[in-house]
């Protein structure tokens, strides 16, 4: 049975060949996803960075703890408390100090993320000067990198304001920030609080004197006191979840295709078999033969696109670290499993690729084996029937459940993502009988058009409908994903900006410029000092609740005047009034697991404080922006991040605008600041999109290439005969190219379809939470993705029918297969 299989791969190579490079770029694609996706699972390690020459350092507890059922279970705090006078003056009577201060600094000529230190903690990195002198007096500061020099002016705007400061000195850049160092003195000005004491002394001493409720780091702990010292783990944690998303992608694709190719390939052989069955054999003997060739091709495709994937993984992950999706460090590690994953998936979908076809094949006899293969008569089993049914009623069911049940897991990647999978197997797998009809439809204007071309391409393509739906299927897949992931993205992204300007009713929106800057004191002071305006003045911070009795959930939060803030802004409350917010209570969302006014919850405020609040009034969950909300009380330690003027602010324009160019804030009307704050998708989304679009699009315009050229390789006797009947060499390939051309539109429209259907449930699951918003649909994502496969399609089948049309049209149709 080997030899046998051996000799009809030799002899049909060109089938073979095919479903080879197929399933041997799955499995390369399986295999560098995976290998990418395993380097993700953890961080390197890191000594302390900013603090690595203080012996100890002390800063307050950053996390709050909790006793469960299964252990203790611990959460970070979003607003950690300054060391107190007190606490300091204790260690300093240990030994020598240094007290650490960090806060923001913003102006032209900064980055965007400068952050100010006291000179003092320059040495604890060390930082040493490169150029120029140390500061010693106010207005005076010193600059990391090679960006700002000696001599250099800058308009510096700090929480205490916006003054210009004179750098007199450079220090080598460390790679972990952007600093300015100020005078001790200046520094604890513009930022009294002292968020960490570096001690030269003795650590069990340190414990002694500073007691409960601080941590006393020492050797690798101390990098808890560096700048995001999670910040590895955190990135890791998003390029974990676009990898992840990638991988299931790229597997899905790559399946599904292969096991579509795999199935055509054994499909245009039923004459073979039939002939096979007529010389005697069994069919448990074809049976055989078509899983030792599939055993075959598996082994080795497989193999090879192992090796294609442990050459793959370290590009794709440079091009990450290039783009800035993953971290600069970002590496593959030495994990093999991915690739043994790899390989024994790609074998089971060799094998499984030829599971229905060969059995259906075998099971036939002689003589109708010989006529089936002429003519697909019948165009589905009832095996398929069954299987793309349950399949798509499992879609469409989950979908509609999602949407009565919980609407708001309709717009969660993982949701968003997996959807389209299930709709494009269940529409795919009927898709023989789906391309008849709309090939019928499609060409039902070309066909009646003069000349032949028309009418022969409809009939071709509708009487070989199982070479159609091959060929379709992988058009069907890379439409339905790139119209349902970018449109769902960019459709939920509106969603979520136009939910933001429902909700915000301020004339002006004031704001530091940066992500999570403060605004300044003097201005929040200043504007909320106008005559007829008011100000709303919101802190971010967070709040954490132990759900279940297991589990430690932190929910962002903002802290405001509950009478201010009614005043310039439309919160959606379902539940309770805004107007009753007070320091012992808290707005919630319908999310949380309490949601009846009245009830009381327990909650770690931002600062680790554990506060027994009252819920005072519940918002709606919206599109998952509607957070939580408590009074400036219980947000200690939470800087003021945006101020919000109304009432008189057109009037008093002038006043708010000199504050604003005074301090250094960012004065935006309130359409300008969604622009700003809510872009359909961030950068690194849109390059994750479309490293997975891309991975999906290469892969099934080579599959599609693939599909096509086999069967056009298929069909060389019936290009001969519409030769003899005739038909110059031109119009023959114009009738290919046609056909080619119907195929893709006949995959574009189902995919279409599928994409339909997905976006409409993200419409749907919008307005069930009563977020109003037009779909998006991504038309030139869509229009490019046909496009390309259209080309590729019509290159695939115009290739290798001209290269056959060079030999005699006689000739051609005496070839045996």
């Amino acid at each position: 049975m080997l030899k046998l299989a051996l000799q009809g791969m030799r002899t049909r190579w060109v089938t073979f060949i095919g479903s080879f490079i197929a399933l041997a770029l799955g499995v390369g694609l399986i295999a560098t996803t995976g290998l990418a996706l395993a380097a993700t699972f953890s961080a390197p390690d890191r000594g302390p960075e900013r603090l690595v020459k203080a012996p100890v350092v002390v800063k307050a507890s950053g996390l709050v703890r909790a006793d469960t059922p299964i252990g203790e279970r611990t959460q970070t705090i979003t607003d950690p408390a300054p060391v107190p006078a007190a606490v300091t003056a204790k260690l300093a009577a240990l030994g020598r100090t240094v007290e650490d201060r960090t806060f923001p600094v913003s102006g032209p000529g900064l980055d965007e993320d400068t952050v100010g230190h006291p000179w003092s903690v320059a040495a604890l990195t060390p930082y040493t000067l490169t150029a120029g002198r140390a500061p010693s007096a106010p207005g005076e500061a010193v600059a990391t990198g090679d960006a700002l020099r000696p001599g250099t002016r800058v308009q510096a705007a700090t929480a205490r304001g916006s003054e210009q400061v004179t750098v007199v000195g450079t220090v080598a850049s460390a790679g972990f920030e952007n600093a300015l160092f100020f005078t001790d003195s200046e520094a604890a000005r513009i930022s009294p609080d002292v968020d960490a004491v570096a001690v030269h002394a003795p650590a069990d001493r340190v414990e002694a004197a500073v007691g409960a409720g601080f941590d006393v780091l020492t050797g690798d702990e101390r990098r808890r006191a560096d700048p995001d010292p999670d910040r590895d783990e955190e990135a890791l944690v998003s390029v974990n979840a676009l990898l992840g998303t990638a991988a299931g992608v790229t597997g899905f694709v790559s399946v599904f295709v292969v096991a579509s190719t795999f199935s055509f390939a054994v499909a245009q052989r039923r004459r073979e078999f039939g002939l096979l069955r007529t010389a005697g054999a069994t069919p448990s003997q074809v049976r055989r033969m078509v899983f030792t060739e599939a055993f075959v091709i598996g082994v080795l495709a497989s193999a090879a696109g192992c090796r294609l994937g442990a050459a793959g993984a370290p590009r794709l992950a440079a091009w990450m670290a290039d783009a800035g999706i993953a971290p600069a460090w970002f590496r593959i590690g030495e994990q093999t499993w991915p690739l043994h994953t790899a390989f024994w998936t790609g074998l089971f979908v060799a094998l499984s690729g030829v599971v229905v076809s060969s059995w259906r094949a075998g099971r036939v006899g002689p003589t109708e084996a010989l006529r089936e293969s002429a003519v697909d008569a019948r165009a589905m089993p009832i095996s398929r029937w069954l299987i793309g049914g349950a399949v798509l009623a499992t879609g469409l069911g989950l979908l509609s459940l999602a949407l009565l049940d919980s609407p708001g897991d309709v717009l969660k990647r993982k949701t968003y993502i997996t959807q389209p999978m299930l709709l494009i197997v269940g529409f795919t797998l009927f898709a023989p009988v789906l391309v008849k009809p709309l090939t019928r439809l499609l060409t039902w204007l070309p066909a009646r058009l003069p000349g032949a071309t028309g009418m022969l391409a409809r009939e071709n393509a509708s009487a070989g409908v199982r070479r159609t739906a091959a060929v379709a299927a992988p058009v069907i897949i890379t439409v339905a994903l790139a119209a349902s992931l970018m449109g769902t993205t960019a459709t939920i992204s509106e969603a979520k900006a136009d939910e933001a300007r429902e909700q915000i009713t301020a004339d002006l929106i004031a704001t530091a410029g940066g992500e999570g800057r403060a605004l300044p004191d003097e201005f929040v002071r200043r504007a909320g000092a106008v005559p007829g305006v008011t100000v709303s003045a919101t802190r971010s911070t967070g709040v954490t609740v132990l759900e279940e009795g297991v589990a430690l959930v932190k929910s962002e939060a903002k802290a405001v005047d509950p009478k201010a803030h009614a005043a310039v802004s439309h919160l959606p409350v379902v539940a309770g009034r805004l107007a009753d917010l007070g320091d012992d209570s808290i707005v919630v969302n319908e999310e949380w697991l309490t949601t009846k006014v009245g009830d009381t919850v327990s909650v770690w405020l931002g600062n680790g404080r554990k506060a027994d609040l009252r819920i005072a009034a519940v918002l709606s969950t919206g599109t998952g922006s509607n957070g939580v909300y408590v009074t400036e009380r219980n947000a200690a330690n939470a800087p003021v991040d945006l101020a919000l003027p109304r009432d008189g602010a057109d009037r008093a324009a002038a006043a708010l605008g000199a504050a604003a160019k005074a301090t250094g804030v960012q004065l935006l009307t309130g359409d300008r600041w969604v622009e700003d704050h809510y872009p359909r998708s961030s950068e690194n989304t849109r390059l994750g999109q479309w490293m997975i679009l891309g991975i999906a699009l290469v892969y099934t315009g080579i599959a599609l290439a693939n599909t096509l050229m086999m069967a056009t390789s298929d069909r060389v006797r019936d290009l001969a005969s519409l030769r003899l009947t005739g038909a110059t060499k031109g119009q023959v390939l114009r009738l290919v190219g046609v056909e080619a051309l119907v195929v893709v539109a006949v995959g574009a429209v189902l995919g279409a379809v599928i994409a339909g259907v997905n976006l409409l449930g993200v419409w749907s699951a919008l307005g069930l939470l009563d977020v109003w918003s037009d779909v998006v649909v991504p038309w030139g994502t869509v229009a490019a993705v046909i496009g390309v496969s259209a080309l590729l399609a019509t290159v695939a089948s115009v290739l290798p029918a001209s290269f056959a049309l060079r030999v005699r049209p006689v000739e051609l149709a005496g070839m045996r297969e």
